[in-house]
């Protein structure tokens, strides 16, 4: 069997610092944080107010208004990636292409926002009142089919749904297809939108969210002493991926190059890593070894980072496990420390920024790193973005269940 080589043609991201790529990476470089007071709902009284919100989008360059009022924002957050992803890309598929071209975003809970307000309905006005349109609309799968439907996309169409690691096990099995030659071209990687009472009770029930309502801004810092626990975020960050020989052909600008893709399980907890980091550790190696890449190679790792007090210190010790000493040569960066955690987005959206920081020779700060954890002593990029010329990007992603995911991309070189 023939393995194609996979690399990257388009991106697209909405996030809480920006409603496009350029915007989103500039104030990422910056240093600024998108986290602020929730405004989706009154949350006085909660024990954490506080969420990576997407501000001002404006969705009608990629649907209309009777569409958009239908759809939850995960959805229209996953169209508007893709639009962004095909128009970098150049490219509008014929009819023959579309057989080739499919569809995989991942998601991690889905439409809480209908299912709350069907929920309300239901008690409160009884089950005529609960609307037609509830199961189609809060479905985890619907970001990819009408991101299929947009598009004209008729190859594979469907969700990944592992948590917090969606968005890059949806890329990986994305990147997978299209290496066995089973499709020529795959948009992937994730959308989130969950900043709804029941999440943010349910995660403040778990004391897994950050309560430093008093400055917002700074409540997210991985790998920060002083870290209280996550932010929710939201938003959407995809990939056009393409067969290299397909993206020749057409003659597309090439961005990055898909080279490996590792999964794993804990096999330990619902909620919790085992402190050892082993399964961690585990789908890093895993990525090297289909990459064929030896660990001194790597010098930039996109962290999950999630500014949890186990997760971070159980990412550390699984870097060191599987990089050694060159661990301490590594540059590392959390995204999450400006946008939140975007849950089932996280992957998609840290594996777009890193494809940014191949092109570009820049990683982002990790902000708020201002006392770092003595169990957490590696190179996190603290408060300042740096220049470092970057040939591999490792991007990381966990989840409750124990599932693990690393994808690693590299600097396209012909």
């Amino acid at each position: 069997m023939k393995l194609h080589r996979v690399v990257v043609t388009g991106l697209g991201t909405v996030t809480p610092v920006g409603n496009d790529l350029e915007t989103s990476w500039t104030n990422l470089l910056a240093g600024k944080s998108g986290v602020a007071p929730i405004r989706r709902f009154d949350a006085t009284g909660y024990a954490s107010a506080i969420a990576g919100e997407v501000k001002d989008f404006d969705d009608s360059d990629y649907l209309d208004k009777k569409q958009a009022r239908r759809l939850e924002p995960f959805t229209r957050y996953a169209m508007a990636c893709t639009r962004m992803a095909m128009q970098m890309a150049g490219w509008n598929p014929s009819d023959v292409e579309k057989e080739r071209f499919g569809t995989i975003i991942g998601v991690g809970l889905g439409g809480l926002r209908t299912l709350e307000e069907n929920y309300d309905a239901l008690i409160h006005k009884g089950p005529r009142r609960v609307s037609p349109f509830m199961i189609p609309v809060l479905i985890a799968n619907m970001a990819a089919g009408q991101s299929s439907i947009m598009t004209g996309a008729m190859g594979p169409n469907y969700c990944t749904t592992s948590a917090c690691a969606s968005g890059l096990h949806a890329i990986g099995a994305a990147y997978t297809d299209i290496k066995l030659g089973r499709v020529d071209a795959m948009i992937c990687g994730g959308a989130e939108s969950t900043i709804t009472q029941l999440a943010v009770s349910g995660f403040t029930s778990l004391k897994a969210l950050s309560t430093r309502n008093e400055e917002p801004e700074k409540a997210s810092r991985p790998f920060d002493k002083n870290r209280d626990g996550f932010v929710i975020g939201e938003g959407g960050g995809l990939f056009l991926l393409e067969s290299l020989e397909h993206a020749q052909e057409r003659g597309a600008k090439i961005l990055a190059e898909v080279v490996g893709y590792g999964a794993s399980s804990d096999a330990f907890h619902m909620t919790a890593p085992p402190e050892d980091g082993s399964g961690m550790a585990l789908c890093m190696q895993s990525a090297l070894k289909e990459a064929g890449v030896a660990p001194e190679e790597i010098n930039f790792i996109n962290a999950h980072g999630t500014s949890t007090p186990l997760n971070d210190k159980c990412e550390t010790t699984a870097v060191k496990k599987v990089f050694g000493k060159h661990a301490y040569d590594i540059s590392m960066t959390s995204n999450k420390s400006m946008i939140g955690h975007l849950l089932g987005a996280a992957g998609g959206v840290e594996s777009v920024f890193s494809v940014k920081t191949l092109m570009e020779g820049i990683i982002p700060p990790t902000i708020n790193l201002e006392n770092p954890d003595p169990e957490c002593d590696l190179d996190y990029t603290p408060n300042v973005a740096k220049k470092r010329d970057v040939e591999y990007a490792m991007c990381n992603s966990f989840g409750f269940g124990g599932t693990n995911c690393s994808m690693l991309y590299k600097k396209y070189q012909g």
